[in-house]
């Protein structure tokens, strides 16, 4: 069978075949129907959000959120525009130049948006702009100026010609970065060199605080994200045997979310094949695709802001040796552990200890560990075991105490790397245990493995999000027996 003729029997089965919990697991999965909500519910969630921000702030005060701004890829291409995330979460508006700004007053809150007036010649290069009656719309507040107006009020706040406003609110990163890590704030940061000490009050950990707790309307954007991504990586299940490169497989992925109307991914994907598995942030997918090889495919989509974090890995050719198999299962008991443990009033640090513990164990049985208690685990397990999900992949949050309605990652790994015996600082010690480890790494090197699955805290314990996604051996094993394929 040709690839054309196989390719057209895997996209009619991705179509037709939709998986719920508790069906087959060796039929594919499908992406349910996105999200939709009436301009009713959705003036309800930003308006239950923006006063949960305004119950945050003092008395007497302004809270001022501006708009992402657009960065240059290359000469006068821009990167895709993503609006700036907090106030995204009280607008849903993504035009550029958008501001928010909330006051208190006498204990009353007030709204307003500023935004650009529409200009028919920028239309005309970049697409429609918002009119007044559709920042309405979108956002429900119902107060809108022209952006021009916005430094006529800013020059009022400063002079404190308003008696009524004491504090600012504005978005403070820790560092010059934001909370991802990877924009400036350079009006924020310039602005706060405008006031006096003590005036300007960082609102960066309000956001922090709520966002840590999904609404059920934030829920079904994030499950949609998961629901996109869970489909993704079957799909890439059913296809890598047909491939020869991974670039070849991370399309296969990739054209699910364009498919599925994703923003697109929620993180640059890593799709590594044999050693490249054992790369933690492996995003330059030119490696072979090999027979006999796992492969670590980590991503997800990002649906309307909301980003999903998925990781399978899976034989190639459809079985695991029985070494890959013994390091997959660590990574998988880990996994239990973790979702054991996982509940209100339970801890992130707890969650890590529960991971760090069945993975020591399990490479001290295997021999690639020469003893317990020492950290040496460390060698073959070097991130956490997870991380808060939301708006970005790696979200906020100010407590580590889990309670109903936080969403995190549950992703241990094990990667025994070619180099890492030979890149050990050398000593007594460092001798000592490589001559113990040597055997076993040698039976083991150039596996990697990480399994990272969505979760979500509810009143009683955990719900796993990404439970549609076949995750053990024999699961995995099945699936690929039961779909197209070339091996």
């Amino acid at each position: 069978m040709n690839r054309f003729v196989t390719a057209l029997l895997i996209s009619a089965l991705f179509s037709l075949t939709l998986v719920v919990h508790g069906a087959d697991p060796t039929k594919p999965f499908i992406t349910p129907p996105a999200p939709k909500f009436t301009d009713a519910e959705r003036h309800a969630e930003l308006a239950r959000r923006r006063a949960a921000v305004a119950a945050k702030m003092e008395d007497n005060s302004v809270m001022i959120l501006f708009s992402g701004q657009p960065r240059i890829y290359t000469n006068d291409v821009d990167y895709a525009f993503r609006q700036e995330n907090n106030l995204y979460y009280l607008t849903n508006l993504k035009q550029t130049r958008a501001t928010l700004v909330m006051k208190k007053a006498g204990g009353k809150v007030s709204e307003m948006v500023y935004v650009p007036k529409r200009d028919p010649r920028q239309e005309t290069w970049t697409g429609h702009m918002y009119s007044n009656e559709e920042v309405a719309t979108i956002s429900g507040i119902k107060t809108i100026a022209d952006a021009s107006e916005f430094a006529a009020f800013f020059s009022g706040v400063k002079s404190k010609s308003d008696a009524s406003i004491g504090k600012v609110y504005l978005i403070l990163p820790a560092s010059d970065r934001d909370e991802d890590g990877r924009r400036e704030y350079p009006a924020e940061t310039a602005m706060a060199k405008d006031f006096s000490a003590g005036t300007v009050v960082n609102a960066a950990p309000i956001f922090a605080e709520l966002r840590q707790i999904k609404s059920p309307y934030e829920l079904k954007m994030l499950q949609h994200a998961v629901d996109i991504s869970m489909e993704g990586h079957m799909r890439t299940w059913a296809t890598a045997g047909n491939t020869s490169m991974e670039y070849e497989v991370q399309a296969e992925f990739e054209y699910v979310l364009r498919r599925r109307n994703a923003d697109y991914w929620g993180y640059p994907s890593i799709v590594g094949c044999g050693p490249n598995a054992t790369t933690l942030h492996y995003e330059d997918p030119q490696g072979p695709v090999t027979k006999g090889s796992l492969m670590l495919i980590d991503a997800a989509a990002e649906y309307d802001h909301y980003s999903a974090d998925v990781t399978r890995t899976f034989p190639v050719s459809g079985k695991f040796t029985k070494e890959q198999a013994e390091i997959y299962q660590i990574v998988y008991d880990a996994q239990e552990a973790v979702a054991r443990v996982a509940k209100p009033g339970a801890t992130m640090s707890q969650l890590e200890n529960a991971a760090s513990a069945v993975i020591e164990d399990g490479l001290f049985r295997l021999g690639l560990i020469a003893e317990k208690g020492k950290n040496q685990h460390r060698r073959w397990y070097m991130h956490g075991f997870g991380h808060w999900i939301g708006m970005n992949v790696h979200d906020v949050g100010q407590t580590s105490t889990l309670a109903p309605g936080m969403t995190f990652t549950n992703e241990p790994g094990i990667y025994i790397r070619e180099d890492t015996l030979t890149n050990m600082r050398d000593s007594p010690e460092t001798q000592a245990f490589i001559a113990k480890v040597k055997p076993a790494f040698e039976k083991y090197k150039n596996i990697g493995v990480r399994i990272e699955d969505d979760m979500l805290i509810t009143a009683t314990g955990v719900e796993w999000m990404t439970k549609n996604l076949p995750r053990s051996i024999g699961d995995i094993e099945a699936f690929i027996a039961s779909n197209p394929k070339v091996n």
